[in-house]
């Protein structure tokens, strides 16, 4: 009668009662849970990574929405598709403590009731049961080689990140008395349903049409009409039970007089569930959920059931589980075995379940040089991971350079004055402020949030800002390809290594003095090159053939911001200096960020040519335009007269001397670069002075040249960044899964 009393208040069915004190309680659970969602929606708390697809099945309440026979149907349907399942669960009130397969359990072991249900319901197919969830998934991939594991009740377990969560909600009673347990039935708040991927209203044909519509219109509010779902159960068979499973069970069992007991947890909804198969039932008893029952306890029921004149017992299937060791039933006890089946719209259900399964990788990067790697790195995973969905995050201007190469650029427009948050000027710091700067990182952290739950993995290329923003919007922890901080200038500072130690994945470091300065402090960190490098040659092709008559050839690189603009007219009077003195070729490497036709707007005096390759001339000098590959051009280039970042970096670590002028930015590149870099001050008489020098001095540009291919290090970081994703992440296997899954969408053989 407590039980019956305690159900009736938390299902909503009696407003007033003694129970309602229990409604402080419901208020401080749904604070502390809004908490936790917190914590780990914006990085706060840390989430696994699952070495294969995961697949969960949950829901809000607290049982009673037919959780087994949907992860049942699930599993069976995936296996049919030809890959490799398995199922993992909790095992609630299990006796188990290490993880363990159920078929493998010693005979005194409880693994709990569920585990136990799905083992008997899918034959074939390996159960792993354990506290710890994570290591059950581990355990059905180290020694049962599954491709694909289901998850029963895991939309809760946030500390383990899964491929996709379907939310069920029971049709009869979704949310309660709207309060979260002791106070209801809830878990959490209908606003969770957010991060659900498919939700599916079960027990959808024991509602009114009017109700149901309804509630899918309630619902598509957390989640969208389009990934709303109904089910239904399905009576299969009547099964018997006197100890061992009897395949047949009496095909008279409608209208037989029974006494019917059930430990669920919507024991209402098991009662329509008889009546509507025509079952006479003589008398109830519900005990809670995952009662294990006692020998007295049937002792009761039997006698009951005597006196009542029932000539038979009627409970769950589940219920099967919780009975003693060895009790065999004195009169006939009957299972009603049923089967779940998606109403309406089955073959939408399970293309959107596939498309969901689908790796969703998102490439972000805060500056324009970051850009072109970001592009590089995206490319390879799109060639090493061709299914997958792979779009760019560019924190600084409109992404030109990943829209062109195909992705998909997710972000928010943020072209500023300086063309990013820049640490060396304060001057700009502030024009970027009155700019909207803080709007600008408003709306970036709103777009992060828009694509939360729906990304796989997240690749930051750039330095810990970056991963801290993709951190704070996803709440998972993304994977760095640093490119800007180095032990060669000053390091990390603290609360940079805590970030990177116990909120990034991994980090690809931009040497190996960093590598090891980050280890140190306990960070997953590795050198596997310098990705800045892995620009050179990245279009593939042959050296590139400079146009033109000059025994030197010479690059001017005025860089990707919108600085590039007023700073241009610096180099080309450098030029026309130069080109007094000694014979050179000039090729201008004009960024795909820069407009061309403004930049050739703003070269006061300096005329386009109008025979071959499209050029700037004023006397005797003649400056080619070039918006190829850098590296190209770089190969054969004898000097770089450089104002850029990245760009400069790239010609060095190719062995071409560097020359740029004096600035803050330039000094600490300067740490860098080190000798493989010359500064001058800022007039193109000084840069003329300093470039015929180091042209006239074969021993001066060795020198120059050694030094910076010791510095750069070698290539070959972002081969390894994919390795890792696809090998260490699973990324691979969860490819191989959705390809697989696409090619039998229409059936496939048995597993």
């Amino acid at each position: 009668m407590i039980v019956r009393s305690y159900l009736e208040y938390a299902r909503g069915e009696k407003k007033l009662t003694p129970w309602s004190v229990l409604a402080p309680l419901g208020w401080i659970a749904s604070a502390l849970v809004r908490l936790r969602n917190f914590a780990y929606d914006h990085g706060m708390a840390r989430s696994q990574e699952s070495p294969v697809p995961l697949v969960s099945i949950g829901n809000l309440t607290l049982g009673g929405t037919n959780k087994t026979p949907f992860v049942e149907m699930v599993s069976l349907e995936i296996a049919k598709r030809g890959i490799r399942v398995g199922g993992v669960s909790r095992g609630y009130k299990g006796k188990t403590s290490a993880p363990e397969i159920v078929g493998r359990l010693d005979p005194g072991s409880f693994a709990g009731d569920e585990p136990l249900l799905l083992q008997h319901r899918l034959p074939g197919l390996p159960i792993a049961v354990s506290n710890d969830r994570s290591e059950g998934i581990a355990l059905l991939r180290q020694e049962e080689r599954v491709e694909l594991v289901v998850a029963d009740d895991a939309f809760q377990h946030r500390k383990l990140r899964r491929d996709a969560d379907i939310v069920l909600v029971d049709a009869l009673c979704p949310w309660g008395n709207g309060r979260l347990f002791p106070a209801g039935l809830l878990r959490e708040g209908a606003r969770a349903l957010g991060r659900a991927h498919l939700v599916v209203i079960t027990k959808a044909d024991q509602v009114a049409p009017g109700r149901l519509e309804a509630l899918k219109e309630e619902l598509a509010a957390w989640v969208g009409r389009e990934r709303v779902f109904c089910s239904s159960l399905v009576l299969d068979r009547w099964d018997r039970w006197d100890g061992n499973w009897k395949s047949k069970g009496d095909e008279n069992i409608p209208g037989l007089p029974v006494l019917a007991f059930c430990a669920i947890g919507n024991p209402a909804s098991f009662r329509r569930s008889l009546e509507q198969h025509g079952v006479n039932i003589r008398a109830e008893f519900c005990f809670r959920d995952h009662h294990r029952f006692t020998a007295k306890d049937l002792e009761v029921l039997c006698g009951e059931a005597n006196k009542c004149g029932a000539r038979a017992l009627v409970c769950s299937e589940k219920d099967i589980y919780n009975l003693p060791a060895g009790w065999i039933p004195p009169m006939p006890l009957y299972v009603p075995r049923v089967k779940t089946e998606i109403t309406l719209e089955k073959e939408r259900f399970w293309e959107t379940l596939i498309e969901t399964l689908r790796p969703s990788i998102l490439v972000a990067s805060n500056g324009y040089g970051e850009d072109s790697i970001g592009v590089i790195l995206g490319e390879k995973l799109r060639k090493a991971l061709p299914g997958a969905e792979i779009m760019a995050f560019p924190l600084v201007g409109a992404g030109k350079t990943y829209s062109e190469s195909g992705f998909e650029v997710v972000s928010p427009l943020a072209e500023t004055p300086s063309g990013g948050i820049v640490k060396y000027s304060i001057f700009d710091f502030v024009r970027d402020l009155r700019f909207g700067l803080v709007k600008i990182i408003i709306e970036q952290l709103k777009s992060w949030g828009n694509l939360r739950y729906r990304l796989r993995t997240v690749f930051c290329v750039g330095d810990v800002y970056l991963a801290l923003q993709a951190l704070w919007g996803q709440g998972a922890p993304p994977l760095l390809v640093a490119t800007a901080k180095t032990a060669y200038i000053a390091g990390h500072w603290g609360v940079e290594r805590f970030v990177l130690k116990h909120r990034v994945g991994q980090v690809w470091a931009r040497d190996e003095e960093t590598a090891l300065e980050l280890t140190r402090s306990g960070v997953r960190a590795r050198f596997s090159g310098n990705p800045i490098m892995d620009l050179a040659g990245s279009r593939g092709g042959a050296p590139y053939e400079w146009p033109g008559e000059g025994e030197h050839r010479v690059l001017l690189l005025p860089g990707s911001r919108n600085r590039a603009y007023g700073e241009f007219p610096l180099l080309l009077e450098a030029a026309s200096l130069v080109s007094v003195e000694a014979e050179c070729r000039f090729l201008a490497v004009i960024a795909p960020t820069i407009d061309r036709k403004e930049l050739v707007a703003r070269s006061a005096g300096w005329e386009m040519g109008v025979t071959g390759p499209e050029s700037l001339r004023k006397g005797s000098t003649e400056v080619f335009l070039y918006d190829g590959d850098l590296s190209a051009a770089a190969r054969t280039a004898d000097l770089v007269i450089g104002l850029g970042g990245t760009a400069n970096q790239l010609c060095a670590g190719l062995g071409v001397p560097v020359l740029s002028v004096e600035e803050k930015g330039k000094y600490v590149q300067k740490r860098i670069l080190q000798d493989a870099e010359r500064l001058v001050p800022r007039n193109p008489s000084a840069l003329a002075e300093a470039a015929l020098q180091i042209m006239a001095n074969p021993d001066v540009r060795f020198h120059m040249s050694r030094a910076g291919i010791a510095r750069l290090g070698r290539p070959g970081a972002l081969d390894e960044v994919v390795r890792f994703a696809v090998k260490d992440l699973g990324l691979g296997l969860r490819e191989e899964v959705h390809s697989r899954l696409c090619g039998n969408a229409g059936g496939g053989r048995e597993s």
